[in-house]
């Protein structure tokens, strides 16, 4: 399963009997998702602008997610009870999900649900594998995804952000301007002090803003698997995706790409 991206570096894991679910009753969807991903890019002076890429690399992903007919949904589900025959309804209980990649397969209309945790806060793991377990047990969702910065990406970080200070020649907090780089004050403090500890400015800084944007509290993988691997989410069937550091590239834009990929794309 998803063998062209596992080639890639990708990480991948199902759980929970996802794999038979896809081969059997949406096998679509593993190609969707492998055609979104495949193609994707990270350049680095994105990661560097945005702290994160979230407004390029996740609406990159999503632009093609929804293309392939991936759609935000909100997710309702109500339980009413009804006494003999009396004809009053009474709701007892109701949830209400909003996942922002939901698709239906074959004539079941089996559900795949899917969310992208580029970097986020790692809570959010909780909050999307709680959801996927409460919609399953209720039958509303077959399959639940999560794409998030794989192992490869968070261990490389501070490797890549080093080659780029070093390829763009980055020896002061001014020469970052150009690309979008605004530190807070903290965080100016921050790079000043290590930089004078360790008399290299560029690796203060790869420390500094790795630390603080792509820290070890934030979505990545080795946090996705240590939840799953503990029960969060079971018994919904899962299927996991880290994205690895191969994406990430030297341009200054993703190649075809410009704006148009940032323009709203959801019903």
């Amino acid at each position: 399963m998803f063998d062209r991206l596992k080639a890639l570096g990708y990480d991948v894991l199902a759980l929970h009997h996802a794999e038979a679910i896809l081969s059997v009753d949406m096998p679509e969807a593993e190609r969707d998702i492998e055609d979104a991903l495949l193609s994707l890019t990270i350049p680095i002076t994105e990661i560097v602008a945005g702290g994160g890429g979230e407004a390029g690399l996740t609406q990159r992903l999503r632009r093609g997610l929804a293309e392939r007919h991936w759609r935000k949904r909100n997710i309702q589900v109500r339980k009413l009870v009804r006494w003999g025959d009396d004809e009053r309804e009474r709701e007892v209980a109701a949830l209400s999900h909003e996942i922002d990649h939901v698709k239906a397969f074959g004539p079941a209309q089996s559900v795949f649900a899917l969310e992208i945790e580029w970097n986020n806060k790692d809570p959010f793991f909780d909050r999307d594998l709680e959801s996927f377990k409460r919609l399953h047990a209720e039958g509303a969702v077959s399959v639940g995804g999560l794409i998030t910065r794989g192992a490869s990406l968070q261990s490389d970080m501070r490797k890549l952000l080093r080659r780029f200070a070093d390829e763009r020649g980055i020896d002061g907090i001014e020469a970052l301007d150009a690309f979008g780089y605004a530190p807070t004050r903290r965080q100016r403090e921050l790079i000043r002090a290590r930089a004078e500890a360790c008399g290299n400015f560029r690796q203060a800084w790869v420390e500094v803003f790795a630390s603080d944007k792509f820290g070890e509290s934030t979505t990545h993988w080795r946090k996705l698997q240590d939840r799953v691997l503990r029960g969060v989410g079971n018994p919904c069937p899962l299927v996991l995706i880290g994205i690895p550091s191969a994406a990430v590239t030297f341009e200054d834009k993703p190649p075809a790409q410009d704006d148009e990929w940032l323009l709203p794309m959801f019903d």
